[in-house]
């Protein structure tokens, strides 16, 4: 939501001025600035992150070694060459080795098909062991811009009266809330006339003279001003902007404008609360907006008015408590949190400094698809671990067996190849399976 800045107020580098002439005086320049800030601490963040060797991989060394150990071993104590041998070929790491980036690869392509960029295995890794979830507000959970919610006539006065009223005195401002206005007027099908004067009151609201009439749209200090007595029964909906409309002194109404909630938001906070994930909201927004996203959506942890510097605290005091943190944002200002924390996750239309400060990318806004990537990964790790078992149970088993004498040099080989066989297979149950063509009508059969 747009905020109004008057004689005085200090303005961060990077803002966008939605209406008139602005003049600023530079405090501070280059780095110094919130937006240099916000740079240095992408920078620092990507600079700390630890490089961290693939478990398989060591896994799989630590095999061999264990193998050539336990076939020496064997041949010391026994002096059989074939036990000794069949130690070695009934072991094997391949099923490690090779099933955990076809499994890695598979939930990468799977989670692709499903519109989520995940841009490694180690980020997929990662969230298959994430246990808290940190959502910043606008453009994530809500639509990232205003829209009327309801029009309230005053007693004397009708809905088309308020709305024409104000569509018209709003028909050329820049402001957000007043292209809500016109743009809920138009789809309503309500026709706008041209404001004859027009005057725009930063911080207060609209005076417009239509057809000799004069009306006023803005907030309660302005209508105050000019002498119109505002009822107290207009109070605005809970995190909603109210905008007062009165002609020639007379009060017709309000419209409660808000940023409305994504449908598929809250659905999306109820499938993680079901996987048993934490979620907190982290936002720049007045506290009463931000209180009332979450309590619509089930948030129990809310923190508002923060700058970008105070989201990447909070996301370094989760991780250094232990926590395994999933950030979703889409602005500039979450650039630092997406980059300090375990995955970033970036909103498709968000700028493009959080798509390149984020691990994953939905592609889109869907929140859905970020659970459904979460639910991917957790099933990654499961195969992933399946096959780390099996494999040290095998091989143990088979090299035990095999050192006792029970298990001749083809047995053994066919024990190794049908165990590793099995593993392949079941990491790729993840690769996504391929899109049939649909047949034209005319080449169905009747």
């Amino acid at each position: 939501m747009p905020v109004e800045k008057t004689p005085g107020s200090a303005v961060y580098a990077g803002s966008i001025n939605q209406s008139g002439a602005i003049e600023i005086r530079a405090e501070r320049l280059g780095r110094e600035t919130s937006f240099g800030k916000i740079i240095e601490a992408v920078e620092r963040a990507e600079k700390s992150r630890a490089p961290v060797q693939r478990l398989a991989d060591r896994m799989a060394g630590y095999l061999v070694y264990f193998a050539l150990g336990a076939a020496a071993l064997t041949f010391l104590i026994t002096r059989d060459m074939r036990s000794t041998i069949s130690v070695v070929i009934v072991a094997g790491a391949c099923g490690i080795a090779a099933g955990t980036p076809l499994a890695i690869l598979g939930a990468i392509g799977r989670a692709a098909r499903l519109g989520a960029i995940i841009k490694g295995g180690l980020y997929l890794e990662t969230l298959g062991r994430v246990d808290t979830v940190v959502v910043d507000k606008t453009g994530t959970l809500t639509y990232g811009h205003p829209e009327v919610r309801w029009v309230a006539p005053a007693e004397a006065a009708m809905s088309e009266a308020v709305l024409d009223a104000a569509a018209t005195a709003e028909l050329r401002s820049e402001h957000p809330l007043g292209q809500a206005i016109v743009a809920y007027a138009r789809a309503k099908g309500r026709s706008i006339a041209e404001p004859e004067e027009f005057d725009y009151t930063p911080g207060r609201g609209i005076c417009a003279l239509v057809e000799g009439a004069t009306i006023l749209v803005g907030n309660r200090a302005l209508l105050r001003e000019r002498g119109v007595a505002v009822p107290a029964a207009f109070v605005p909906e809970e995190g909603a902007s109210e905008i007062l409309v009165a002609r020639d002194g007379n009060m017709l109404g309000a419209i409660v404008v808000a940023d409305p909630v994504r449908p598929e938001a809250k659905r999306a906070i109820e499938a993680l609360a079901r996987m048993r994930m934490r979620t907190i909201l982290l936002t720049g927004d007045a506290k009463p907006v931000a209180d009332a996203v979450g309590s619509e959506l089930g948030i129990a942890e809310v923190h508002a008015d923060l700058l970008p510097d105070d989201k990447l605290a909070r996301i370094k005091d989760l991780v250094r408590r232990g926590c395994v943190v999933a950030m979703l944002g889409d602005g500039i200002n979450d650039a630092p949190a997406l980059t300090e924390a375990d995955v970033g996750v970036a909103m498709g239309s968000g700028t493009d400094v959080a798509r390149e400060s984020a691990d994953v990318v939905l592609l889109g806004n869907d929140l859905a698809r970020f659970v459904d990537t979460v639910a991917i990964a957790r099933r990654t790790r499961r195969i992933i671990w399946q096959n780390f078992t099996g494999t040290i149970v095998v091989d143990a088993v088979g090299m035990a067996l095999a050192s006792l004498g029970f298990l001749n040099p083809l047995l053994a080989a066919f024990i190794h190849v049908a165990s590793e066989l099995a593993f392949i297979l079941n990491s790729a149950r993840l690769l996504p399976a391929a899109e049939r063509p649909t047949p034209s009508p005319a080449a169905r059969p009747a």
